[in-house]
């Protein structure tokens, strides 16, 4: 069998010795006799299982013990309802920072819940790079200040921590967690969909200071309190097991290369590969700011557009899928989470310079 390079935004591409890993026990988990699909998510074999993945992910992201891991459902649209249900109430108004799609999705959805106010936005650019804080409009009366720290859609990053003074950082780091090492205690709370660096779908991880739990407006559902789901070690309700087990073996593999440092500087070289080459090229072009592009998602454009099908069904053949932008911005989309090995990225180069030669 001939795996592809997969390009895509998420679901991502997962490290292939997770995917040999839980081929082998999808049977019979570790002597147990049933595959972890199977198990009561309140039996010792899954007890033990989250146990240690939650003890993996404090153990890489270096999250103090004053912070709760929470395992949720939902992704991240779920939480764009889910946070200011469990922390507008103190304020009542937050602040949020837009910086393309994905933060106005986040703004739009936590209107229904307090007041909101955009300190700053990235609209004059057509969001292709991050609003210097310097600009930043901030309340100090607010109950936290929102940011997505990586926008998968635009391709614009912060390598950078806002200093949001007494006022809880809240950042949404779906595409972004685990791809390098932050200082978790300079925010509030993080949030994550997994199925980008971490695993498949379905698992939401919430990392939320103790201080912030217990506030919940009253019309949040149980399932979604903070507080609820702390006190019940994220089992208030029936957690996406499966999933949380994928991350568990995640989490060892990325420990077994050298912990967060290491996933860094992969990072970092192999989205210098592919920036490098866009930025000698006449024929591509990648819109975002130099200081403010992902290392994650990396969105080009051919110098034609109606180039662009026989450019997506050429890298097709040569093993390399889901390169298409996204629809609100078109072109290309290269997203090279953690698991994409670096022949993925020089392959797509190649192909590239290949392209160019033919079609230039």
């Amino acid at each position: 069998m001939t795996r592809v390079f997969n390009f895509s935004p998420g679901p991502a591409t997962l490290p292939e010795p997770v995917l040999r890993k839980a081929a082998e026990e999808m049977m019979d988990w570790h002597g147990s006799g049933m595959s972890v699909m199977e198990m009561s998510h309140r039996g010792k074999e899954f007890i033990g299982i989250h146990a240690e993945t939650e003890s993996l992910l404090r153990e890489l992201m270096g999250i103090p013990d004053n912070y709760k891991v929470l395992f949720m459902q939902g992704g991240a649209i779920g939480e764009n309802a889910i946070v200011p249900m469990n922390l507008i109430g103190r304020t009542g108004k937050a602040d949020y920072i837009s910086t393309g799609d994905w933060s106005k999705k986040s703004i739009k959805e936590a209107k229904t819940y307090g007041k909101i106010n955009v300190a700053a936005t990235g609209e004059a650019s057509n969001f292709t790079a991050i609003p210097k804080q310097a600009e930043w409009k901030l309340d100090p009366g607010a109950a936290y200040v929102h940011i997505c720290s990586n926008e998968t859609i635009g391709g614009v990053e912060y390598h950078w921590t806002p200093d949001t003074g007494s006022v809880p950082l809240v950042a949404d780091m779906s595409s972004n967690i685990l791809s390098r090492g932050i200082d978790v205690s300079k925010y509030g709370l993080i949030y994550a969909g997994a199925q980008k660096n971490v695993g498949p779908s379905g698992l939401t991880i919430v990392i939320v200071r103790d201080d912030l739990i217990g506030q919940a407006l009253p019309i949040t559902p149980s399932a979604f309190d903070y507080k609820q789901q702390a006190d019940n070690d994220s089992m208030y309700n029936t957690p996406p097991t499966y999933a949380i087990y994928i991350a568990g073996l995640v989490l060892q593999h990325v420990k077994s290369l050298g912990g967060l440092a290491a996933m860094e500087a992969h990072n970092k070289v192999k989205a210098a590969v592919l920036y490098d080459y866009l930025d000698q090229s006449a024929f591509y072009r990648n819109p975002v700011a130099p200081e403010d592009r992902s290392l994650m998602n990396v969105p080009f454009k051919l110098k034609d557009d109606a180039l662009d099908d026989a450019f997506l069904k050429g890298a097709q053949a040569k093993g390399m899928i889901q390169l298409k932008g996204h629809r609100s911005v078109g072109g290309m989309r290269a997203s090279i989470y953690n698991a994409m090995p670096i022949e993925g990225v020089k392959a797509l180069v190649a192909y590239m310079q290949e392209f160019e030669k033919q079609a230039g």
